[in-house]
């Protein structure tokens, strides 16, 4: 049987506020536990909750970002559960109206070979509170409690079942990524819990309408992670239903060390958490004008940019979608671009997303952290272009510029003159190399003109090596087809 994969993802997306979204506690991450978390944090009798206005402000913005409708007045409702780290009893949510409704996110989807732009659809994304942490080591045999976390500030975000591979869910996860970072409304540290998913796997016989019955996986936070919990749950639940199983509803969590996921608890639905609107809490009313001033102070989006610079820069949709995949490595671009001109566009980009683009992946780094400052990229592009040095020894000088790490305007030339890497571009000195190689290669020369490409191809190899790779390439091919075909 042929198996179609369904999956959604919820996102937890820790808000950049300076407290949390009740009280003023403040949200610092590794402070000392239970140092963060004030009366309203710990639940004690007769405190009451207070909105956060940054935290509504950047919610505002999410929706704005993602042309959802940003409801004029939403719900606060509570969410009931009992863990010993949530100390009401509940949490405070959103559920019949949340604050965002709707919306998408487009991204670039590679499959073989290809890159396709794929939209994922959102149901809603809704304020609401983390809970506190269950510390269950180095306590002999005992859990501890930090309630530094209770009460920090969650937008969550929802997708419709849209996506049908592990790889498509880690592409439209990026893309959500670069585009909170984008925003500034989340730092997107996955390590520290800023940036978690939850993943809804089901599967289907391909043609089958119904969906099958779903396990949502937990707390996914790094993107290998999601990719191997969401492949691992299709695998088991597809030899469940072989082995003439069922699916069974239900939250299970992934063990990166095991590379499986296993069961955590039966799945509830909304009845089990009696959600009741919370009588502490008024409607949360957000104006036109409201909506105005925040859309009025947020950065230039990403579609937007990708779409200046196909129209500005002469751009192919691919390059500039790459480009923007990330606020640092777009921003150096156009850094780059002040100082080269539009000409050389093509130039900068194919450079940003090939050797720049490889040595910040080896380093673990983003483009603001570069060792190669734009500056000194541009003056390195500017020297290809002017014939003063080639590509090859282009990307020496790069790696050299890396490695130094100095942020001297004029690297790209001090390591030309140093290194004695100039471009030989004088006709005399190339041709001198040229009748050199000839005498020294005659076989070479009889295939050549006996119709064999290949030995001209073995000249210019000869001709490059005898000028140390400093011969003009396309001076040294001209002048050679010259002096062969007289």
């Amino acid at each position: 049987m042929q198996w179609e994969v369904v999956i959604g993802l919820e996102t937890h997306t820790q808000l950049t506020t300076q407290s949390k979204i009740f009280s003023g506690s403040a949200i610092r991450f590794g402070a000392e536990p239970n140092t963060q978390a004030a009366p309203v944090d710990l639940a004690l009798p007769g405190v009451l909750p207070v909105m956060n206005r940054g935290a509504v402000e950047r919610a505002i913005q999410f929706g704005l970002a993602v042309d959802a409708v940003i409801a004029p007045q939403s719900v606060f409702a509570r969410k009931n559960y009992f863990y010993p780290d949530l100390p009401k009893g509940y949490q405070i949510s959103q559920y019949e109206i949340p604050v965002v409704q709707g919306g998408r996110v487009s991204f670039l989807l590679e499959r073989d070979g290809k890159a396709e732009l794929r939209t994922v659809q959102l149901t809603r994304a809704h304020l609401e509170e983390d809970a506190g942490k269950s510390l269950h080591e180095d306590y002999q045999g005992m859990t501890g409690i930090d309630l530094n976390r209770a009460g920090t500030p969650l937008l969550e975000i929802v997708t419709e079942p849209d996506m049908r591979s592990a790889a498509e869910a880690v592409a439209y996860a990026k893309a959500l990524h670069s585009l909170v970072t984008w925003l500034g409304i989340c730092d997107g540290n996955m390590q520290e819990g800023s940036f978690r998913c939850d993943a809804n796997v089901s599967v289907r016989p391909v043609g089958q309408v119904e969906y099958g019955t779903r396990c949502e996986v937990k707390n996914l936070n790094s993107f290998r992670f999601l990719e191997e919990a969401i492949n691992y749950e299709v695998r088991r639940q597809i030899e469940l239903i072989d082995d003439g199983g069922r699916v069974v509803q239900e939250t299970r969590l992934y063990d990166p060390d095991r590379k499986e996921t296993r069961s955590m608890r039966s799945k509830e639905d909304a009845q089990d958490y009696r959600y009741f609107p919370d009588p502490d809490l008024p409607p949360l009313v957000i104006s036109e004008e409201w909506i105005a001033r925040v859309k009025a102070a947020m950065p230039e989006l990403p579609a937007a940019m990708r779409a200046r610079f196909v129209q500005d820069c002469g751009l192919t949709d691919y390059d500039a979608a790459v480009l923007t995949q990330s606020k640092a490595m777009a921003l150096y671009f156009e850094a780059v671009m002040m100082l080269t001109g539009k000409e050389l566009a093509k130039t900068v980009a194919n450079w940003l997303m090939g050797d720049v683009a490889s040595a910040l992946n080896k380093e673990g780094c983003e483009a603001d952290q570069s060792p190669v400052n734009p500056a000194q990229l541009a003056l390195l592009l500017q020297r290809i272009a002017d014939g003063t040095i080639s590509n090859k020894i282009a990307k020496e000088i790069f790696a050299a510029m890396w490695e130094a790490r100095s942020t001297e305007p004029l690297l790209a030339d001090q390591l030309i003159e140093s290194k004695g890497l100039k471009q030989i571009s004088d006709s005399g000195a190339l041709a001198a190399i040229i009748d050199a190689v000839l005498a020294a290669n005659p076989k070479s020369v009889e295939e050549f003109r006996a119709g064999k490409e290949k030995a001209f191809n073995a000249l210019i190899g000869q001709a490059m090596k005898a000028s140390k790779g400093k011969a003009n390439p396309s001076q040294l091919t001209e002048l050679l087809k010259h002096k062969l075909l007289g």
